[in-house]
């Protein structure tokens, strides 16, 4: 019997290694240690004391929990090595980092924006001053933008998402709970406006970066785009 990683392009292969390394420390190491690696390797806002300039880069192998990483790998695993294939493997290891650059790129402008709203500069050189002369609510959505942090490849997910089903839009998917197949096509616009939607209303305990995933998916389509990408015509799923 073939093994299922038989197949698996060699990025995408070591891609999914780094990011099952860095998930060690989530598994085997005590909360104290695991937040202090993940403060040094989550990407915090560009004015946070936390933030660090390597965080755009290490943020994308790191992830939140068992859900999160499954769901990630799970779709670089599915639909990496055809896009890997397709691209070629320099063409293709460009394409995830720069979607994932997008992704925390979009996030981080969206948070300055918010930082803008609040307290009328996109920096503040004392933020206890700051937190303790502006409303309660407002406080606690500044506190949130400083000490917060993004993990996760889902910027640079989305971004292959969008690639493929751009690529090969015709290319027939089953669907979690819909019992048929649903054409590529249909299904990547549908995760854009679904993050679009959950970005803008922002309820309460939610905390995924959904910004983040458009910012992913809108470098995607201008790659796509601008470097003319095409899947093969004879194909076949």
């Amino acid at each position: 019997m073939q093994s299922p990683f038989a197949n698996l392009s060699p990025v995408v292969k070591n891609l999914l290694i780094i990011n099952v390394i860095c998930f060690l420390p989530y598994l085997l190491f005590n909360e104290a240690m695991v937040n202090q690696i993940y403060n040094l390797a989550s990407a915090h806002y560009f004015d946070s004391p936390l933030f660090k300039p390597w965080q755009p880069i290490t943020y994308m192998f790191f992830h939140g929990g068992w859900m999160h990483i499954i769901f990630n790998m799970f779709a670089l695993y599915s639909f990496g090595a055809v896009l890997e294939y397709s691209m070629g493997s320099q063409k293709f290891v460009l394409f995830y980092f720069i979607c994932g650059l997008g992704g925390i790129a979009l996030q981080l402008i969206v948070q300055a924006i918010e930082v803008h709203g609040i307290i009328g500069t996109f920096t503040t050189p004392d933020i206890n001053a700051t937190l303790n002369s502006i409303p309660l609510e407002d406080a606690k959505k500044l506190a949130g933008i400083y000490m917060s942090s993004m993990v996760g490849a889902s910027g640079a997910i989305f971004g292959l998402l969008i690639a493929f089903g751009m690529m090969y839009p015709n290319a027939e998917l089953m669907i979690m709970f819909i019992p048929v197949p649903v054409k590529a096509k249909y299904i990547m616009p549908v995760y854009v406006l679904l993050e679009l939607s959950l970005g803008v209303t922002r309820f309460a305990g939610d905390d995924v970066a959904h910004f983040a995933h458009l910012g992913g998916a809108l470098i995607g389509f201008i790659l796509v785009k601008a470097w003319r990408l095409q899947g093969p015509k004879d194909f076949q799923f």
